[in-house]
């Protein structure tokens, strides 16, 4: 009897879809009851799991009881969250609607599909029994304090919103099928899925919303696991307090476009990020994933790639649900065209509620993909933000624990790159993730409808597609090598930029700025090959893609044509909105192929990079105090910064240092003494040997390290504020002075890398750094080599032999008067500690120690010479208050008097930001860039074509198709088919013409701007680079230039290709239903109104993030400079956690702006829906025969992109504008005022090419400001330095010594007055011409990564030979021929790998190389021991002895003998004459200098004797 009905229905069915020549097979094959009976299977094995789940709960009772007793004694009230609410409403609609069901089943059995009495009653019956029981565990889940739904109930409310939607679907294609009429049980179904959605979305969400309230009134969400200040975090996140309607909807955001519409957004108006978007959060859980790794593979180096899986799987996991939800939805469309067309060709002999059931089911898809897509997206981007946080403060951390080796392979500029450029094409994968798993349901999906419509024909379709897909292997193999190597390409340039900003001082005084900008460019140069073969190959890959949707349309077409399959117009409809539908996945897989292709390198260079070697953390063995009298020991140590090399740094180490000890440590250059001090603080590897030491350290190094920030800040390094302890500190440190000059006092904010102190201002901040952490071992390495004689006797006395007289104390030092008052003294010879003892020991030893002695007292003889030929002088001591003090300041200090003032104790200000919309000459200077914007007009017309060309094809196809199978084709087949392929092909030529014009326009237009900023950057004055922190220019020649380059062309491009498209659609929906234009001009106006309202708020999110990029790689920067202070000191977490907080700085605009987007994308998406189903409704209520159905149909499948169309003209409008502010920060640093002309070409201006000839320099009347605001630095000043003399410069801290200097150099450019040298105005003639005429030996020796070569003519002026006896004169020779490389040597980042003293003498090589008849010297012998400054000191007496040499200097030794003594005061010139003269008068500044650098060894002996 049941066989017989199957028959009966079946023979039903096919009847009334004859008028389909192809049914839905599975229509025909399977019986009436077959949802029925897969329904009941699929709910009983459901329902089977549950009873398993609770089974398992009733054996572990236990617990629940447990669970229960606390309940009881913590009572606990909930407040029912809207989430809650919707839960228990939705599953007692549910259950109402499957009794009302089964009710009407009871009654009647007349209007159901299955005849089976008893598989139709088990169909509701069973779905009943979990609806009840869903319920009840809702009602129980306040009782048992819930923060999230059950995970089995969540499954269920999943799994039921499946059944539902197939249920419908099923509904709907019977009910169309059979020309039905809709029942009081379809309007159930609908009702079951629109419940079954919300439940959905509440399952996805998880959490139940509940807030309780403990028995002490305290109300508190059950935040498990989150601390208070994260709670506080959650608190200020209107996302994560956000309602499930304000999540779907995106409007939690709407508070903060009310605010962003009245007023440019600031930093604090930005809401904070939900705490699991937080840093902390997103560092701690990527933590515990490696974690997880390296337990479960026992590997020291665990797999990032398997962290960042267990990292990203549940957020991804709920993404991809929504993808493939979106993706299915996005099907339905094209799968009811056939129908559609089909009821208006028949619209006399169907019901007209058949076609609203219809448009009903378009616009339902449309909502549903709508909204899974948005949380999608979003989802994906959020996905994104905390795997970039989790990244870069794992990239932040390694940084801080690199070994030496480590640090040598991978430079600063490199691993800024892992973190501007590759952390974001790893985040940029995770939203492409999402494509994988829509592809192939995609895919499928189309396949099968075309299947349903073409039969056969679906497989020439799915060849097609695969023969287009395949086409993408080799151009994504390609694709990846020539990623590789744009990558690398950008390492060198940001390597080669980052050096150059690092030593832009060095670079403009040795006039190599010209050689420096030709090394970028050449950099450049291989970037932007291999930038042209990567946007040419992926032109073709748009050409091939663009072209796609003809291709397989032609060949489908085609190969139905050669079945004999009719070609009706619904058909070819379907097929093509289908084809269109396809372009999507085939267009976005070469995107997803290659942007694998960028993921996967930038991934192996951050894994490679953390799984980097690390400081052995067992290499100092820390000893508890009481276990020992010794702080600091080291046991038969063996050292070497190079563990594979066979010599090491350090060898046969033994050491042992007494609590309280003063132990000085003193050699040549090079001979071990900063490598001994790092052996004890761990930096250097240990190849053998025990280092213990007792108590905590700290550390002052030898190049001070000065942190962006006030001096104060500096000081504590994160103690407490202690207001006396902190007056001892600045006393003792002799700050108290400077404090006083400053306007703003400890609170005046210090320059990137202290650009704004002088270099003795420098030291003692951080000699004041280390004493107030009031460790028990102190380590100096050199810390009075840039103080003067008084200065340094001050921080002997008071500091080292004052205020650490308890502490233990290890200090390096050249200078031999502080040798005396150690207990202990060890010479360091050749990485080996030669001699240990007492100052007089080791005097009797005479066994090398003398020769440092020696030198020191010949140059202490030099000085008492010149002392006793004049008259005896007063007591030293009574006027030691006033003596001057001579550092050397730097060009940016005076900065520090007013101009600080103004700005609240700041030099550096925070950066530039416009505001308000971007300005439209902004555009236009990107658009006219190249050629005055030629090719704008071509594209535009190549693009137009295109669509006109694509529009023609299909109205063509629709036009010439027979309505129906009955009806004859006007014209044949062929002829149809062939104008079709030629339109086609046609449309496809346009797009490749349109690609390769938007390749070359945009990277031309890069290109041009790069060269622009960077030739502006590197004429920028000095006082640009003293006042502009390094990392916002490489913020702009990183992260913005790779937007210009790769991105921006295309962003701005699709601004006019969707509008174009959109243009296009309207047309053809307008020709077919003028009604749709007009209800298209409100809607319109409503987006317009919308962007309006967007663009204000989401601009100012887009630069506030683009602004606080710059913030988190400077602080890397600076940590990665000052890694080992950090270490000594033991602040490793405190910086960790400052990137921590710079980080969710970025993060909250950008994850604000990324949201802004989508909201605006939901209610473009929702207003476009409207316009289509309005337009359906408009094409089901025309009366028959105003309309050709097939035209209606094309005007369907057009409409059905219309929503993504619409979103797109908007979101690349917007997403231009965003990615516009790149253009706007480049543009702003290609606008700097720029210094003097660099050559000046008229000869009657260029001085001689013998000039200077004698090195006479003669200031008249100079007067010298910083900017026109500020008090004048050196003021009437004149006087005539003759050629070929020695001239020493001296003066107190802000006298204007450096200032005098860098005004010969021209690096500031006099307000009045003349310098004249040799006869010729310096003002007028070209800044290349004067400083490459002049020599300079810095105070801060500088050298470059590359080669000893390299590094001592750059210009490659000169021949080896002669570098080779520069080498021997600077008493390097022996070193640089002891390498295996000789002159091609490696020199390292910041030339780390040779020592402060040797990187001075190459200074001195590079003076001696060059020959100029002026030499400056600014202290130039600070670093350096007595005997090897004694060398120098000959050397420069020999070579420059018919020269003119001035110097600054702080040992007075260096200038006694100089021809003439220029003092300096307070701008002024206070005296000038010859030594000797100076001498005669007692109260002379000289005179006092003289005095107390003569006085000093007796004054150290006496406290040898206290101590």
């Amino acid at each position: 009897m049941v066989l017989q009905h199957k028959d009966v229905s079946t023979s039903f069915i096919s009847t009334y879809l004859k008028f389909l020549p192809f049914p839905v097979t599975w229509m025909q094959l399977k019986s009436p009851c077959f949802w029925e009976e897969v329904s009941i299977i699929l709910q009983l094995g459901f329902a089977g799991i549950i009873l398993l789940h609770f089974v398992q709960n009733i054996v572990s009772n236990t617990r629940w009881n447990i669970a229960d007793q606390a309940a009881k004694n913590h009572p606990i009230i909930a407040k029912v969250s809207l989430s809650y609410r919707a839960s228990t409403v939705c599953s007692i609609l549910m259950l109402g609607i499957h009794v009302l069901k089964l009710l009407m089943l009871l009654n009647s059995m007349t209007d159901i599909r299955c005849n089976s009495k008893l598989e139709s009653y088990s169909s509701e019956i069973v779905p009943v029994i979990p609806w009840a029981v869903t319920i009840i565990v809702v009602c129980n889940v306040p009782k048992k304090g819930h923060i999230r739904f059950p995970w089995i109930l969540r499954a269920w409310w999943a799994f039921s919103f499946f059944l539902s939607i197939i249920s419908t679907l099923v509904d709907i294609c019977l009910k169309t099928a059979q020309h039905g009429h809709l029942k009081l049980l379809d309007y159930a179904n609908f009702i079951t899925l629109l419940s079954s959605f919300v439940l959905l979305i509440i399952s996805i969400r998880g959490k139940t919303g509940l807030v309780f309230i403990d028995s002490n009134n305290i109300a508190e969400p059950l935040l498990s696991g989150k601390t208070d200040k994260n709670s506080k975090q959650n608190r200020g996140s209107p996302y994560g307090r956000a309602t499930l309607v304000e999540l779907i909807t995106f409007s939690w955001l709407n508070p903060l476009f009310s605010v962003g519409i009245k007023k440019p957004l600031e930093e604090d108006d930005i809401p904070d990020v939900d705490v699991k978007d937080s840093a902390e959060f997103a560092s701690f859980a990527f933590y515990q994933n490696l974690k997880q790794v390296r337990e479960k593979d026992g590997s020291t180096n665990p797999s990032i790639y398997k962290a960042i899986f267990l990292f990203i799987r549940h957020k991804a996991a709920i993404n991809a649900m929504f993808a493939v939800v979106s993706a299915g939805a996005s099907y339905i469309g094209p799968y009811l065209i056939d129908d559609f067309v089909n009821f208006l060709a028949e619209k006399k002999n169907r019901d007209i509620k058949s076609g609203y059931v219809l448009a009903l089911a378009f616009l339902g898809a449309k909502m549903v993909e709508t909204i899974a897509q948005r949380q999608w997206i979003f989802g994906a981007r959020q996905l994104g933000l905390r795997l970039r946080a989790a990244l870069i403060s794992s990239i932040y951390k390694k940084g801080l624990v690199l070994s030496s080796l480590s640090r040598q392979s991978h430079t600063s500029g490199e691993i800024i790159n892992y973190m501007s450029v590759d952390i974001q094409r790893i985040t940029d994968f995770i939203w492409y993730l999402n494509i994988i798993w829509m592809l192939p349901v995609q895919i499928s999906l189309a396949i099968y409808i075309l299947h349903t419509s073409l039969g056969l024909g679906s497989l020439a379709a799915l060849a097609a597609t695969l023969t287009v897909m395949s086409c993408n292997i080799p151009i994504t193999r390609i694709q990846k090598r020539y990623q590789s190597k744009i990558m690398d390409a950008k390492d060198e340039r940001m390597k080669a930029t980052s050096e150059v900003l690092r030593n832009m001082k060095t670079i403009k005084l040795q006039a190599w700025d010209s050689e420096f900008l030709r090394k970028l460019e050449r950099l450049r140069e291989v970037e932007y090959e291999w930038l042209w073969k990567s946007l040419r190959l992926a032109a073709t890959s748009a050409f091939i893609f663009w072209g796609s949707p003809t291709f397989i349309s032609v060949v489908t077409f085609g190969a139905c044509m050669l079945m004999g399959i009719q070609l009706t117009a619904g058909r070819v409809l379907s097929a093509l909105a289908t084809f269109r539908m396809l372009q999507d996945p085939i267009f976005n897989l070469p995107d997803l192929l290659s942007v694998i292709a960028q993921a996967k390198v930038s991934a192996d260079r951050v894994a490679s990079y953390l799984q980097e070697e690390e400081i052995e953390q067992d290499a100092v063995e820390h000893v508890p105090k009481h276990q020992t009298d010794f702080d600091v020991e080291v046991d038969s140590g063996k050292f070497s910064w190079d563990p594979e090399s066979n010599n090491p740094t350090l060898d046969g180490v033994q050491l042992k240092v007494k609590r309280g000890m003063k132990v000085a440590i003193c050699g040549t250059v090079g001979s071990g003494k900063s490598s001994l001090l790092s052996c004890i603080l761990g930096e250097i590897d240990k190849l053998s040997g025990t280092v213990k030491i007792s108590g905590t350290k700290a550390y002052v190094p030898q190049s001070p390290w000065i942190l962006t920030g006030t001096i104060r800040e500096n000081i504590l390094f994160g103690n407490p504020f202690d207001n006396n302890k902190y007056n001892r500190t600045v006393k003792a440190c002799a700050l108290t002075k400077d404090f006083e000059q400053f306007a703003c006092g400890d609170l005046t904010e210090i320059g990137e890398r202290g650009i704004n102190m002088s270099g003795g201002q420098k030291q003692r901040i951080q000699i004041a750094r280390a004493v107030y952490q009031d460790a028990d071992v102190y380590l100096l390495d050199d810390p009075f080599s840039a103080v003067d004689a008084h200065t340094g006797t001050h921080l002997f006395q008071d500091c080292l032999m004052g205020i650490l007289k308890y502490k233990t104390v290890l200090y390096v030092t050249h200078q031999v008067e502080f040798l005396p008052a150690a207990d202990i003294i060890l010479v360091m010879q050749n990485g080996r500690i030669a001699q240990a003892g007492t100052f007089e020991e080791l005097l009797e030893q005479n066994i090398g120690f003398e020769v440092l002695v020696g030198a020191h007292k010949r140059a202490l003889k030099s000085v008492l010479t010149v002392e006793n030929s004049n008259k005896t002088f007063l007591d030293p001591e009574s006027d030691g208050e006033s003596s001057s003090s001579t550092d050397s300041t730097s060009n940016a200090q005076v900065l520090q008097q007013s101009e600080i003032t103004e700005n609240g104790g700041k030099l550096v200000q925070d950066e530039e930001r416009e505001k308000g919309s971007i300005g439209k000459e902004v555009y236009w200077s990107y658009i006219t860039t190249v050629k005055g914007g030629v090719l704008i007009p071509v594209i535009l017309l190549a693009q137009s074509s295109f669509q006109v060309l694509q529009i023609a094809s299909n109205y063509w196809m629709a036009w010439a198709s027979p309505p129906t199978s009955e009806t004859e084709p006007t014209l044949g087949m062929k002829f149809v088919l062939l104008v079709y392929s030629l339109l086609a092909v046609g449309s496809s030529l346009c797009i490749l013409v349109r690609a390769m014009l938007v390749a070359v326009a945009g990277l031309w237009t890069a290109q041009t701007l790069f060269n622009k900023m960077l030739n502006t950057v590197l004429r920028a004055p000095m006082a640009f680079f003293d006042s502009t922190p390094a990392g916002r220019i490489l913020n702009r020649a990183s992260t913005d230039q790779s937007v210009l380059d790769l991105e921006m062309a295309t962003r701005l491009g699709w601004c006019a290709f969707s509008i174009i498209q959109i243009v296009g659609t309207i047309a053809v929906m307008s020709q077919v239903a003028w009604e749709v234009f007009v209800i298209f001009i409100p809607v319109t106006a409503i987006c317009i109104w919308y962007q309006q309202y967007y663009i204000p708020t989401a601009r100012e999110l887009a630069r506030l993030a683009g602004i606080e990029r710059a913030p988190i790689l400077h602080h890397f920067a600076e940590s990665l400079a000052g890694a080992a202070t950090i270490r000594a000191f033991d602040q490793k977490n405190r910086f960790i956690h400052a990137n921590l907080g710079l980080i969710d700085n970025h993060s909250r605009p950008w994850f604000h702006n990324i949201s802004a987007m989508e909201w605006l994308s939901f209610r473009l998406n929702l207003l476009s829906n409207f316009v289509f189903a309005f337009s359906l409704v408009v094409l089901v209520t025309l009366p028959e025969g105003i309309i050709n159905p097939s035209i209606a149909g094309l005007a369907v499948t057009y409409g059905i992109n219309l929503n993504v169309l619409q979103a797109s003209v908007i979101w690349n409008i917007c997403n231009a504008e965003n990615k516009m502010i790149s253009v706007e920060r480049i543009l702003q640093y290609s606008n700097i005022a720029s210094e003097a002309a660099i050559d000046i070409e008229d000869r009657r201006v260029r001085p001689p090419n013998n000039w200077p000839e004698v090195g006479t320099i003669c200031f008249r009347n100079l007067e010298i400001r910083y900017a026109d605001h500020l008090p004048s630095v050196l003021k009437n000043i004149s006087c005539t330095f003759p050629g070929r003399r020695k001239i020493g410069v001296v003066g107190r801290t802000g006298s204007g010594k450096s200032t005098l200097i860098q005004a010969i150099f021209r690096i500031v450019e006099p307000r009045e007055g003349r310098i004249i040298i040799d006869n010729v105005d310096i003002s007028g003639i070209g800044l290349h011409d004067l400083r490459s005429r002049l020599s300079i030996i810095p105070q801060d020796p500088t050298m470059f990564q590359g080669t000893v070569r390299g590094n001592l003519d750059p210009l490659m002026q000169y021949s080896d030979n002669e570098v080779w006896e520069v080498l021997d004169k600077c008493q390097l020779g022996e070193i640089v021929c002891a390498k295996e490389e000789k002159l091609d040597a490696t020199v390292i980042e910041n030339g780390e790998n040779w020592s402060v003293g040797q990187r001075q003498l190459f200074c001195l090589g590079r003076a001696l190389l060059k020959k100029s008849s002026i030499l400056v010297l600014d202290e130039a012998t600070a670093s350096v021991d007595s005997a090897t400054d004694g060398v120098i000191q000959e050397i420069i007496h020999q070579e420059f002895k018919d020269r003119t040499v001035v110097t600054i200097a702080h040992r007075i030794h260096t200038i006694i003998d100089n021809d003439l003594i220029l003092v300096l005061s307070d701008g002024r010139v206070a005296e000038f004459e010859t030594p000797a003269k100076l001498l005669e008068r007692e109260d002379s500044l000289f005179s006092k200098l003289i005095r107390e650098y003569s006085m000093r060894s007796k004054t150290f002996q006496q406290l040898r004797k206290s101590a």
